[in-house]
């Protein structure tokens, strides 16, 4: 159980100081993005029935429901936050699809207020232990149609809620022991465009706070949790994994710094495609009218999960943040990309459905990295207009916002400005100012918690 340790004691034992610059930063980008995306997500298509799910189970006031009021269970706080954090799927991610940030801040806040407080160099300390716990496992992983949130990101979850909560090293071997017998989820949530995709993201915060709790007062998970015959490694990994890559070089190397932030509100899979249509429509000056065809090729996991047709199903909005079909024709109609793009009245345009029809997309296996067994993220799109030309591009094997092409610090705040534009109920301007200041400092400040009254608004009755 030596690698089980090492992670549990890099959990444990790292301290903020040991901290290079670089993942702090990121962790400030991942705050300021989740908490843009529960700000927008507040009031989204199963967020309120949650809410309301929670209230009636009750129990001990812990801590708080972000937007909404009220206190429940800290696990059922996070439960309900980390949803409507990922409802939009305008946050973090990481290929080949795991989303950490929506689970790891709503986590580390309600964590925050079980423990009765923390302040931001502990709460920083944590997100980054958690999150590169989560993506070095991300990294030896081979879903084969598991969800990466619902199995790696538990593991993160569950390790920043008892890096908050104080446990030690042996309980924090309990802690993700337990989260891994809690991992799952099926990427069929995204395929058929449930709100399961949400609900899987509380899942993971919802367990990783009783996994910590559990192990806290005793309760014991596999030792071998990684490394046994039937442990991780086996199940997602497939045996074939490098433990340098998940323990190598801990605290000097950081996977974590492959996050993504997207530059648009839909699957990371849709992002490329999206990018390369956006750049030529700028470039080109071609309007959608003009078109007679458009070819996009993507690898054939991408394929798999966002290059089927495009319907609308019973839940819209995921049908199309989860469908390039829908990106490419919204990109191309409405020459960007916004949270409003995806509500079901701009969805339903005739204009779109029109435009769907000329949009073919196929898997294209050589775009695929033969220098690894992770897909590429890259699109091949070429568009034929009605006048005969033929504007190809493959500009976009690295789209904005992943490592390698960053967003900047303006489009940072660009993305936090469109989640509150898109918001039915937003915090005032002067909390959002104190907001923005408290997370830029974030490690200057005494207690987290300062930030939640921030998260709460007052609400029109409907």
């Amino acid at each position: 159980m030596e690698t089980e340790l090492r992670l549990a004691r890099y959990a444990t034992d790292t301290a903020y100081e040991d901290l290079p610059e670089k993942p702090i930063a990121i962790a400030k980008e991942v705050i300021l993005a989740v908490l843009g995306t529960t700000i927008a997500g507040a009031d989204a298509e199963g967020c309120e029935a949650l809410v309301r799910q929670v209230r009636q189970w009750g129990g001990r006031k812990e801590a708080t429901i972000l937007m909404h009021g009220g206190k429940v269970p800290a696990y059922n706080a996070a439960l309900v936050n980390s949803a409507m954090a990922r409802a939009l799927d305008f946050c973090d991610g990481m290929v080949p699809g795991m989303h950490v940030g929506s689970s790891s801040i709503p986590t580390a806040l309600a964590a925050a207020e079980l423990a009765g407080g923390c302040n931001g160099k502990e709460f920083l300390t944590a997100l980054v232990v958690g999150t590169e716990i989560a993506s070095r496992l991300n990294a030896v992983s081979v879903y084969d149609g598991f969800d990466p949130t619902g199995v790696c990101t538990i593991f993160g979850a569950a390790a920043i809620a008892g890096r908050i909560l104080h446990l030690d090293t042996k309980q924090m071997v309990d802690a993700l022991a337990l989260a891994f017998n809690k991992a799952g989820g099926s990427m069929q949530s995204n395929i058929d465009g449930s709100l399961a995709v949400r609900v899987i993201q509380g899942f993971v915060s919802q367990s990783g706070i009783i996994s910590a709790q559990l192990a806290q007062d005793g309760i014991t998970g596999p030792k071998n949790f990684l490394e046994g015959i039937y442990g991780y490694f086996h199940l997602y990994a497939k045996d074939k994994y490098d433990t340098q890559t998940v323990t190598g070089a801990l605290g000097e190397r950081f996977e974590m710094e492959k996050t993504l932030f997207k530059r648009y509100p839909s699957c990371g899979g849709t992002l490329a495609p999206t990018d390369a249509v956006l750049t030529l429509v700028n470039e080109k000056k071609f309007a959608a009218d003009q078109i007679a065809r458009i070819d996009v090729k993507v690898s054939p996991h991408v394929h798999k999960l966002v290059g089927g047709l495009f319907e609308v199903g019973e839940n819209p909005k995921v049908n199309a943040q989860f469908n390039i079909q829908y990106c490419v024709a919204n990109a191309l109609l409405r020459k960007s990309s916004r949270l409003r793009h995806f509500d079901e009245a701009d969805i339903r345009d005739p204009r779109i459905t029109e435009l769907v029809k000329v949009i073919h997309v196929t898997p294209e296996p050589s775009l695929d990295d033969p220098a690894s067994a992770k897909f590429s993220i890259a699109a091949h799109v070429k568009v034929t207009t009605k006048g005969g030309d033929v504007y190809d591009t493959k500009s976009a094997d690295i789209p904005r916002g992943h490592p390698g092409n960053p967003l900047t610090r303006e489009e940072h705040l660009e993305r936090f400005r469109d989640c509150l534009d898109y918001a039915d109920h937003p915090p005032a301007a002067k909390s959002i100012e104190k907001l923005l200041s408290m997370v830029n400092r974030l490690e200057e400040v005494e207690d987290v918690r300062s930030l939640i009254p921030l998260l709460l608004v007052k609400r029109r009755r409907r």
